[in-house]
């Protein structure tokens, strides 16, 4: 592997950047991770040449630069077709795989975001808010759950919008900051079983472990 081949991920194990590892296990490719600290290595000038935020994750491949977790999930899909976790441009699938995709990145984290801080919208101003209302973004992530008529979101076909959108439903559940609803529950029961899933938490998870016994 050249090294702009390489694919190098920066992360926290405990940050978003548990999305992206568990979407760097599906796509199955050799990848180098970098961990970073919050509030030292993380806001380094270093690593804001590379993410002005100063947030994880981001993944370096091919002279490029990916930060976001939706985007890197959609970045190393259509990277690695051959791992077959992004439908095609002209693949009917690949329209709900988007839609849903910019769902999670769009306003079901700002929805549940602003829910968490106390702040939604007030009913008279909903309409100014891209999520409309909480109750109304729960009832489009269930539709989006039971709809697809298989155990994904895409139906009987596994991709990088279970990963994100996965991710986000499991975090929900687990935090409370979702309704404990039974699609919910029955989505995340298949989908963290998963041999790529339970290596990241285990990669993860170890590392989290090794930082706390060296304190």
């Amino acid at each position: 592997m050249s090294q702009s081949d390489e694919i190098v991920f920066y992360t926290n194990p405990m940050s978003r950047g548990r999305i992206v590892r568990w979407m760097l296990e599906e796509v199955g490719q050799p990848y180098r991770t970098v961990v970073l600290e919050y509030g030292t290595t993380m806001k380094s000038p270093e690593y804001l040449a590379i993410n002005p935020m100063g947030k994880v994750p981001a993944v370096s491949h091919r002279g490029v630069t990916v930060t976001e977790c939706a985007a890197i999930c959609a970045w190393l899909a259509d990277a690695f077709p051959e791992a077959g976790l992004a439908p095609a441009f002209d693949d009917p699938a690949r329209g709900p795989y988007l839609r849903w995709m910019f769902f999670g990145a769009g306003p079901l984290e700002a929805a549940v975001t602003a829910k968490a801080l106390g702040l939604l919208a007030p009913a008279d101003k909903a309409g100014m808010a891209g999520y409309g209302s909480f109750e109304q973004v729960v009832d489009a992530l269930e539709h989006a759950v039971v709809s697809s008529g298989g155990p994904w979101l895409l139906g009987d076909r596994f991709s990088a919008l279970d990963v994100y959108l996965g991710s986000q439903i499991g975090w929900g559940l687990q935090f409370k900051s979702l309704p404990d609803r039974d699609a919910f529950k029955a989505y995340a029961g298949r989908l963290f079983q998963r041999p790529a899933a339970i290596r990241a938490r285990e990669i993860d998870d170890a590392l989290i472990a090794a930082a706390n016994a060296g304190s």
